[in-house]
Parts: C-alpha cells; sequence; structure tokens
C-alpha cells in the first residue's frame, strides 16, 4: 500500500507539472503528458479505493 501511495503522489506532481506548463506557456505537448497522468491517477486511485476496501473488512 505505501508504494501504491508513493507512487499516486509521484504521478500527481507530474500531472501538476505538466497541467501547470500548459496554462502557463501553452506547451501543448505537456497538455498531452498532463492528460496522461490523469488516466494513470484515476487507475492507481481506483486500485487504493480496493486495497482500502479490503483492508477496512479485515
Amino acid at each position: 500500500m505505501k508504494e501504491l501511495i508513493e507512487n499516486m503522489q509521484s504521478t500527481y506532481e507530474s500531472l501538476e507539472s505538466d497541467a501547470k506548463l500548459q496554462l502557463e506557456s501553452g506547451n501543448k505537448s505537456a497538455g498531452t503528458r498532463a492528460r496522461k497522468s490523469s488516466l494513470a491517477l484515476e487507475k492507481l486511485l481506483k486500485e487504493f479505493r480496493k486495497i482500502s476496501i479490503a483492508e477496512s473488512k479485515k
């Protein structure tokens, strides 16, 4: 679970930096990377939810 949370944090940091680049300088490729990171983060959050529910049932 710790590894999953660390992966979520790094993915979010990547998303945040790319989104700022797109917003501030209009960098189109950064926007593409930000969207890709958002999809990866969505998958990680679903996995976290599944693990969290399983841990709470123990």
